[in-house]
């Protein structure tokens, strides 16, 4: 074999990529995959499909050599120091017109530092994000590239025969300047955040709150998502109820802790929606929600203090799940509309300009996040590519009319009966903020100019003003 002959490379060949690269394998491309860990090389190469061009090394140097010129090779490694660490690696072993891509998580303002870092050296680095997990990697996940766009011309072959197909449109396109890619999908990471909060609330509500077992779960949600609610989150949902326990005979959700792990990307989203500023309560809730999951001992604390115990909801059972399942709807609209307001606002506040109807088009399949509603919002985004918020599109205007009744039954008997919905409460009073005319900032505006001389604007003239209060 030609030693020269490999078209991609793979740095870190843990299961997303090991999956990718076999990914890439299926479609024609051959190759090569690095890691210091032997076993993970031989993983990968055992793990081929027969008559597909793979190899395993273990050292970068062998990994560099092998490849076709200008060299084509992504990092999946841990975001942050592990990153730099294989870009200091990699420096004297690359050569001008080289393409590096971080397919990991990595914070985007680490991205931007990395672009103009290695283009100073004449090399060309991409952020790429890529979600689907270990089997959408392996079988077409959605890729959100963003950065350079001559080295996206390289590659878009490539990441366009390996990603995951909706009407046999390939679930990847060029997502804007710098690092585009990378935020596109720390906002993607977000709205995930926000949704599994969502269904969590919904779930509660219905199996404590209505004393549903798992297997009636099973049925509702895949009701639900056999209908409008259709989607990759819903149908993982519908799954987890029926899967038994392999330690005790109980179903394996009964036996999972209430307490939430996280990476990161939702407190980043966050973070950077409070800087740019942009509002998105149900994301910010979302992470908040899986921080306070953390304090299980204070929690059991406060239940015995404070006496909780569940209270059934006093509805007939048929009628509340269709409300919940509407408020569910509805919310999930709002955690999708929060999200692409804040990427329409970083597009042009940062000078990413990220594409709106692409960022959609490319989350319609292979991602966490992939939706029915998503075919709504990429029409809605055709009609108007600079559409500011969603909520401004007449037909989901018309969706979430529909719905918004029923969210408030919802959040109005969880109130009384004492059930933690703060994603669901969330997302309505969003949802009412944003279609008020009228919000009472302008008490704020008092107050703050009351005590610290912040001034304010007035309703009846132009202008900045500051009054002495209270003389």
């Amino acid at each position: 074999m030609n030693t020269t002959s490999f078209d991609f490379g793979m740095i870190g060949l843990g299961v997303m990529g090991r999956n990718l690269l076999l990914n890439m394998a299926d479609h024609g491309f051959s190759v090569v995959g690095f890691d210091k860990d032997a076993s993970k090389t031989t993983t990968l190469e055992t793990s081929a499909t027969p008559g597909t061009t793979v190899k395993g090394v273990n050292t970068l140097a062998e990994m560099i050599a092998s490849l076709k010129k200008p060299r084509k090779l992504m990092m999946l490694v841990p975001a942050g120091k592990p990153v730099d660490d294989v870009i200091g690696d990699l420096l004297p072993l690359l050569e001008k017109g080289d393409i590096v891509i971080d397919g990991g998580n990595s914070h985007y303002t680490d991205t931007l530092r990395r672009v103009g870092f290695l283009k100073d050296k004449s090399f060309h680095f991409m952020g790429v994000g890529i979600s689907g997990g270990e089997h959408g990697a392996r079988t077409g996940p959605s890729i959100m590239p963003g950065g350079d766009p001559e080295a996206y011309a390289n590659v878009q072959p490539l990441l366009e025969a390996v990603s995951a197909k909706v009407n046999g449109s390939p679930c990847v396109a060029y997502l804007g300047k710098g690092a585009a890619g990378h935020y596109v999908k720390m906002v993607h990471n977000g709205i995930e955040y926000a949704i599994m909060q969502l269904i969590s609330e919904t779930y509660d509500l219905l199996h404590r709150g209505l004393g549903i077992d798992n297997d009636e779960l099973h049925k509702i949600y895949k009701n639900w998502n056999d209908g409008e609610l259709q989607s990759f989150l819903v149908e993982i949902t519908r799954d987890i109820f029926l899967q038994k326990d392999d330690k005790t005979d109980n179903r394996l959700v009964d036996m999972i802790l209430d307490k939430a792990g996280s990476k990161g990307t939702g407190k980043w989203t966050s973070q950077d929606a409070m800087d740019l500023p942009v509002p998105i309560p149900v994301i910010d809730m979302a992470v908040s929600l899986r921080d306070l999951s953390v304090y299980k001992d204070e929690r059991t604390q406060a239940a015995a203090l404070y006496k909780t115990t569940p209270v059934e909801i006093p509805v007939p059972k048929e009628v509340f799940i269709q409300q919940v399942q509407d408020a569910l709807y509805f919310a999930t609209i709002i955690s999708y509309a929060q999200g692409l307001a804040m990427l329409h606002k970083a597009s042009t506040e940062l000078g990413m300009e990220i594409p709106l109807p692409e960022v959609v088009r490319v989350w319609r399949g292979g991602c966490i996040i992939r939706s029915s509603l998503l075919e709504v919002f990429y029409k809605a985004y055709q009609v108007n590519p600079q559409l500011p918020n969603l909520l401004l599109d007449g037909s989901v205007a018309h969706l979430l009319q529909a719905k918004k009744q029923n969210i408030r039954s919802v959040l109005t008997l969880a109130i009384q009966m004492g059930y933690p919905v703060a994603g669901l409460m969330a997302s309505l009073s969003y949802f009412d903020a944003y279609r008020s005319d009228r919000l009472p900032t302008n008490l704020i505006q008092a107050q703050r100019d009351y005590f610290g001389a912040h001034t304010y604007q007035r309703i009846d003239m132009p202008g900045v003003f500051h009054t002495e209060w209270g003389k």
